[in-house]
C-alpha cells in the first residue's frame, strides 16, 4: 500500500474516530490514530488535523474525544478541526467532504488502523476525496483483538463496496 514519504506535506489528515470507552476516555485504537496526527503535525507534515466521527457508542462525540487529546498535546487550536455528526466511515467522508472544499483542503491524509485503510481509501476516493494513507499500528504485539480486527475488516469490504455502489448509482439517476 502506497504510503505518505517523509518529504510530503499535506493540508490536512482526516483521523477517523475509533471507539470511546465508556468512561468517555480513548480507546487503543482512537488514541494511536490522534497520536500519529499529532506527531504529524508537530513534524510539519500536515497543517491541519480534522477529527472526524459522531457519537456512536458513547454520549460523547469520537471528534471531540481525538481535539481533547489533540489540545493536551499542545497543539494549536487553529489547526483542529472537527466533524462530530459521522456514525461511520462513509459518514466519515460524506460529512467531512464539505468542511475540506470550503478550506480549499486539496492534500490529504487518512489517518486509520492499518487493518481499516484499504476500506477507508476505498470509500473516500469512491466519493471524490484523494487521499494517501498513513497507517497507525498498534507499538506492542496487540493480542487476538487485533487479528479480529483485521478478519472483520475482510468481512466489511464487500458489504461496503455494495453499499457505496449503491448510493454512487441513486446519485447518478
Amino acid at each position: 500500500m502506497m504510503t505518505a514519504s517523509p518529504v510530503d506535506s499535506f493540508d490536512a489528515a482526516i483521523i477517523l474516530g475509533a471507539m470511546v470507552r465508556p468512561d468517555g476516555s480513548p480507546s487503543p485504537a482512537l488514541a494511536r490514530r490522534v497520536e500519529l496526527g499529532v506527531r504529524l503535525a508537530r513534524d510539519g507534515k500536515v497543517a491541519h488535523l480534522l477529527m472526524s466521527g459522531g457519537a456512536v457508542r458513547h454520549t460523547t462525540p469520537e471528534a471531540h474525544v481525538m481535539r481533547a487529546m489533540a489540545l493536551q498535546s499542545g497543539l494549536d487550536p487553529d489547526r483542529l478541526h472537527v466533524e462530530d455528526a459521522s456514525r461511520n466511515t462513509i459518514g466519515n467522508a460524506l460529512m467531512s467532504r464539505p468542511m475540506i472544499e470550503a478550506r480549499g483542503w486539496t492534500r490529504l491524509l487518512i489517518i486509520t488502523d492499518a487493518c481499516h485503510m484499504a476500506r477507508a481509501l476505498y470509500i473516500f476516493h469512491r466519493l471524490g476525496l484523494k487521499a494517501r494513507p498513513a497507517a497507525a499500528w498498534p507499538e506492542t504485539n496487540p493480542g487476538p483483538e487485533w487479528y479480529m480486527a483485521w478478519l472483520r475488516e475482510a468481512f466489511a469490504l464487500p458489504w461496503t463496496v455494495i453499499r457505496v455502489e449503491r448510493m454512487k448509482l441513486r446519485k447518478q439517476a
